[in-house]
């Protein structure tokens, strides 16, 4: 297994390298097993546990029953398991609660996998060492490859166009990278910010429904899907059109302070939004990702206590139609 002792950072460097890697230490892998797996996960994740297949890794969130995100994740098909990734400083919330409902699966379990890591790429060249010619198999994000010693995912680009790759390593065996091209994880974290791709905190966990999150457009919903936790207020948020605020990208050029998650963004004097991830750069510059009332988006916004600071917005790497008041898709 590769060494986990990331670059410890707390700022990201500025630009993103074109090619890097690195172990995402701040997230833990669970492994579900037994007769029960599926149907338990059916019951109470917002993806469609049949098309979780190898190839296809999709992203999912589970739900308080007022439709309000308490895990945001992956799923990854391994045999008849099912591999999903919860953030560290949530992950022991999240297994208990999830445990009151495996409780009715005779035979099935949910574990930590001690030995497991995943692994961020960026840029194509490292993900192309360990996959080789078939990582041109890869066409869109959630498409995934399974390799030796674990799993390929090709994730959400950034906005700039930057290719993504997450490695599922499961299996024993060091894997063959530069060190000259290890970077922090906080590297990773502003590339999802750059990709859109929103995580929780204990800050924010249980404040916004998937779709304020974006997380239909990142292939985390399936609208079609049976009943589950959450499924009545998450569908008729999306087929009545009720969707009134939505995750926006946002950078500010120098500040001292940082804006905290969970934290208000102020137009004039009213909370239109709140801040979901946040990262700093080495240059001094931040960008953040925050959840913003679609009719204040283009008001000028502030965070809370910091008047004088201008958040300018960001492009993203997919459209938001509900925003855009364009055609959506039902899957």
């Amino acid at each position: 297994m590769t060494d986990t002792d990331s670059p410890v950072s707390a700022v990201a460097d500025y630009p993103l390298p074109d090619s890097g890697w690195a172990v995402l230490d701040d997230r833990v892998v669970v492994r579900i097993s037994g007769p029960g797996t599926d149907k338990f996960l059916q019951g109470q994740f917002s993806q469609n546990l049949d098309e979780v297949i190898p190839g296809r890794s999709p992203r999912a969130a589970a739900a308080t029953p007022k439709g309000r995100a308490y895990c945001l994740t992956r799923m990854v098909r391994e045999g008849n398991d099912i591999l999903m990734d919860f953030a560290s400083e949530l992950a022991d919330d999240i297994i208990s609660h999830l445990r009151k409902y495996l409780m009715l699966f005779r035979g099935t379990t949910m574990e930590v996998v001690q030995e497991a890591s995943i692994i961020g790429f960026l840029g194509n060249p490292l993900a192309e060492s360990l996959a080789g010619d078939v990582l041109d198999s890869l066409k869109e994000p959630g498409e995934s490859i399974a390799l030796r010693n674990g799993t390929l995912v090709k994730t959400q680009p950034t906005a700039e166009g930057m290719a993504r790759f997450e490695f599922w390593q499961t299996e024993e065996g060091e894997l063959a990278l530069p060190a000259s091209d290890r970077m922090s994880v906080t590297d990773w974290h502003a590339s999802e910010i750059a990709a859109g791709v929103a995580s929780l905190t204990a800050a924010t966990q249980e404040s916004f429904v998937p779709q304020m999150l974006n997380w239909q457009h990142v292939d985390g919903v399936h609208f079609k899907k049976g009943c589950y936790t959450g499924q009545e207020v998450i569908a008729r948020m999306h087929f009545l059109g009720q969707l009134k605020k939505s995750l926006f990208r946002f950078r500010i050029e120098q500040s001292e302070d940082l804006p905290a998650p969970g934290s208000a963004l102020i137009a004039g004097e009213r909370s239109v939004g709140e801040v979901v991830n946040v990262v700093e750069y080495r240059d001094g510059s931040i960008e953040l990702l925050a959840v913003v009332r679609h009719d204040a988006a283009e008001k000028n916004l502030h965070p809370d206590g910091l008047p004088e600071v201008v958040l300018v917005p960001m492009p993203l790497p997919y459209s938001v139609p509900e925003r855009e008041k364009s055609a959506q898709s039902d899957t």
